[in-house]
């Protein structure tokens, strides 16, 4: 069988999921790319890969699909790294600066701001360093690590799957594993015990992780805490809900 072609998302809420798939024995062989969130999901609708971990604002565009894992990138209250930054309250902000990097957070926070804080903005499409363009009554969506040591650079800041949780009482998915086509039952089975590998493995991760690198956050916190990986059926009711929410955005 061909090696079949896996994209995954480079920040660190996905590295448990990497640490798994380098680190237990699949015997079906792998090619893995590690892409932004929008990188990942183009990838996947282009054919360029078979299995992605995509942003699950992508599900309507594809023909055809199928979640293979039990497993996702998701929250239950406070993530920490999907965030609406502004230098003024919310019925005060003007202009929103949308994360070119994610299709589920840009539509995550018109959701919020049409149904939950009843504000009417301009939603503006970045580029690249926008960050610095949070000023007077323009907020940004900022996601993945380039949040970490942002906590208190703006007056205001607003936990989007928080937000999200407040207004639902539901869990919140960010991302899922997602394949374009049918899968064998042996490699979907393999998939997940090294994705489970990873998640139970998070200790080593974290070791690794600390003296590697400086993180301006706390990782076992974030890991541990703050990112829930398991697909379970709140997360999944959570998912139908936003899917009909964004399915009424314009």
């Amino acid at each position: 069988m061909n090696k079949i072609k896996i994209s995954l998302v480079s920040y660190l809420n996905s590295k448990p999921f990497l640490y798994g798939l380098q680190h237990y024995k699949i015997n079906t062989e792998m090619d893995l790319s590690l892409d932004i969130p929008s990188v990942c999901a183009q990838k996947l609708i282009d054919g360029k890969v078979d299995v992605g971990l995509i942003p699950v604002a992508v599900l309507p565009k594809l023909k055809k699909y199928y979640i293979i894992s039990e497993y996702c990138i998701g929250s239950e209250g406070k993530v920490g790294s999907v965030m609406l930054y502004s230098n003024v309250p919310l019925p005060e902000i003007k202009n929103i600066l949308l994360d070119y990097q994610s299709h589920t957070s840009v539509a995550l926070v018109r959701i919020l701001g049409k149904y939950f804080w009843k504000i009417n903005p301009n939603w503006i499409l970045a580029k690249a360093d926008y960050e610095n363009n949070i000023v007077n009554n323009t907020a940004a969506v900022i996601i993945g690590d380039r949040t970490f040591g942002l906590e208190n650079k703006y007056l205001y800041s607003y936990d989007l799957a928080e937000e999200w949780q407040k207004f639902t009482q539901l869990p919140f998915v960010f991302a899922c594993w997602v394949a374009n086509k049918k899968l064998p039952d042996n490699f979907i089975k393999e998939f997940n015990q090294a994705l489970k590998y990873g998640i139970d493995n998070r200790a080593s991760l974290i070791a690794e992780l600390t003296e590697n690198n400086s993180f301006p956050t706390d990782i076992d916190i974030y890991l541990n805490q703050n990112i829930k990986y398991d697909f379970d059926d709140a997360k999944k009711k959570a998912l139908d809900l936003f899917l009909n929410y964004m399915s009424t955005l314009d």
